[in-house]
């Protein structure tokens, strides 16, 4: 069941999702060649934890991290790592989630790691312009399936692809929580969307064909031809005023 918030719950969840975006940010700033995954990892974790709020994703159905960092044609769930170091042309998609007073916020962005390639650059930008098409869609009485299309139609319009086999969640007191946003669908089908709801959109956007395989590790999921990928995730609340981007603080 669609767990729907009350505006005092929107405030306190908002706290969780300012430190979601902070962390993300500074991860952001710090991003540069010759640095590690793990590195990322540390400061995201003492970023979040000097707020008095829990890294979300830590120990989350095992996963060993404090944030999710996958570069290049890995889409989502990798392992930081002190033997991954990041190199000039990279780019690497960074996802964090903070839980504070009883709330989880979840945001991701896809960094450049110094010059990267027309093509990269371009995925990263259409990632994000998908995100906020998809935002154009949500207002009560909507449904999921209008966003979801907003986000395909956009991706298609540049000939990439978008992830079917992962999708965007509710988000509140737990990480994921009904109803399912994925990144595709049919214009007037799937759940209305009500005011009080909290969803985390997050478009997966590839190069290619978005099929996708999930390495021997358990977790990191790639692009099965290979191609580069791209992340942009944003938590949100449908509220009476409209839409509230709360991880969003850059």
């Amino acid at each position: 069941m669609i767990q729907l918030k009350n505006k005092s719950q929107i405030t306190v969840m908002k706290d969780a999702c300012r430190i979601t975006g902070e962390a993300l940010l500074a991860a952001g700033e710090a991003i540069r060649p010759g640095i590690t995954t793990k590195h990322l990892d540390d400061l995201i974790r003492r970023y979040i934890e000097k707020c008095g709020a829990h890294p979300t994703f830590l120990g989350y159905g095992g996963f060993p991290g404090s944030a999710c960092i996958s570069l290049n044609d890995q889409v989502i769930h990798g392992i930081p790592s002190s033997r991954v170091i990041l190199k000039e042309g990279d780019i690497v998609k960074v996802d964090v989630g903070a839980f504070y007073h009883g709330y989880t916020g979840d945001a991701a962005r896809t960094f450049a790691v110094g010059q990267i390639s027309e093509v990269a650059a371009r995925l990263i930008q259409a990632t994000e312009e998908c995100f906020w098409k998809g935002i154009e869609q949500v207002k009560p009485d909507n449904r999921i399936g209008d966003l979801g299309y907003a986000v395909e139609n956009h991706a298609a319009s540049y000939g990439f692809g978008v992830v079917r086999k992962y999708v965007g969640h509710g988000v509140g007191h737990e990480l994921h929580e009904p109803p399912d946003v994925p990144n595709y669908g049919t214009p007037g089908r799937g759940p209305r969307m009500s005011i009080g709801m909290t969803i985390a959109v997050e478009p997966m956007i590839c190069v290619g064909s978005g099929e996708v395989r999930e390495l021997s590790d358990g977790w990191t999921v790639v692009t099965a031809d290979g191609t580069l990928s791209a992340h942009y995730e944003n938590t949100i609340a449908l509220t009476e005023n409209g839409v509230e981007v709360m991880t969003k603080v850059d």
